[in-house]
């Protein structure tokens, strides 16, 4: 899958704390800490899918550093964002670490290291000034490098523009923050939103969330600026939502992760249409749905498992509002890139 917002190719330049390995800080003091102060016995670690090769490093370091009655467990769990929790891993320790997203749910329980990136990023952003029309620009970036965000401000404004920044929803956790799933921090009064970041996901969920914006990215790990292009992606789930016309027979995906499940959108599906059925999954994968005989599937669980997989389905998979598109509810041309906003 691809929901992951961390990829091995965001873990280079970076400052840490590991004995084994310098790229990361993963705030072992701070988990040390809470181990003594909870008096604690078991400690789990969750990575999301680009760092679980460095989680047996990670415990190495840890067990030095505990007392010997302690336990180290890594979870296996697939992980794909802070919304993507190992409940069962959670429940059964003192100490709960998830590595590489920052809050998206306060908790006393779990400890959040978010892996701030040190990547250089203002010459990738001098680079992208060509690309910017006008005076007036919105600033976004992801959590790994929201601790240069406050120096990309400064260094747009002595440049002369007039930036704008806001915090978005709940699930949102700094001001100018963008998920995968949530770009509220891109409604600004701006005609023009850079993001600075890697990966071509987060830049097109802004281009499709705000399509009266230009979203110019600069990327400073691969050291590219490009423009977001939506035509593309547009025609694929135009061309999704007409297979799913004919469909009878609707698979209803309700996704039981701790921060992803929609069950009212799920239900309202299938109290409405009598030819739906309602089928749980942790994680959904093409292979997972191939031995149901269904026409299509509505999925309510990450949009990236849609916008990102969806071709892989070997039926059309879709979001609810392109399921409304597809049954006749909605007008075609109100396609819209599907998101998640608020608590959960």
């Amino acid at each position: 899958m691809s929901q992951n917002e961390f990829s091995e190719g965001d873990l280079r330049n970076t400052g840490m704390r590991l004995k084994h390995d310098r790229e990361w800080d993963y705030e072992l003091d701070r988990i040390v800490e809470a181990v003594h102060e909870r008096d604690a016995e078991k400690v789990g670690l969750q990575f999301p899918e680009g760092l679980k090769r460095r989680g047996p490093k990670v415990a190495d370091d840890l067990r030095e550093l505990l007392p010997e009655n302690v336990t180290v467990m890594i979870s296996g769990q697939p992980c794909y964002g802070a919304c993507d929790l190992d409940t069962y891993l959670m429940r059964r320790t003192d100490v709960f670490v998830h590595f590489g997203h920052s809050p998206m749910k306060e908790s006393d329980k779990i400890i959040y290291v978010p892996l701030f990136s040190n990547v250089e990023v203002l010459p990738i952003i001098e680079e992208s000034l060509e690309e910017l029309d006008g005076e007036d620009v919105g600033l976004v970036t992801t959590a790994q490098h929201m601790n240069r965000f406050s120096e990309m401000r400064e260094f747009l404004e002595a440049r002369g523009y007039e930036v704008h920044t806001r915090k978005g929803d709940d699930r949102l956790t700094h001001e100018g923050q963008v998920l995968g799933c949530n770009y509220a921090s891109a409604d600004i009064d701006a005609d023009n939103v850079l993001y600075v970041g890697g990966g071509k996901f987060h830049p097109l969920g802004l281009a499709m969330e705000h399509p009266e914006k230009k979203v110019v990215i600069a990327d400073p790990v691969n050291n590219v600026v490009t423009v977001a292009d939506t035509e593309k992606f547009m025609k694929q789930r135009y061309a999704s939502v007409h297979k799913a016309m004919d469909a009878e027979k609707w698979g209803v995906i309700l996704c039981t992760k701790i921060g992803q499940g929609r069950f009212d959108a799920a239900e309202e599906i299938v109290e409405a249409n009598e030819n739906a059925y309602l089928i749980t999954m942790d994680e959904v994968t093409p292979d997972r749905l191939r031995n149901f005989d269904m026409d299509a599937f509505v999925n309510t669980g990450c949009p990236r498992i849609t916008t990102d997989d969806g071709p892989q389905f070997h039926k059309p998979m879709l979001t609810p509002g392109e399921y409304e598109i597809a049954i006749g509810e909605k007008p075609l041309d109100s396609l819209e890139f599907d998101t998640f906003h608020g608590t959960w």
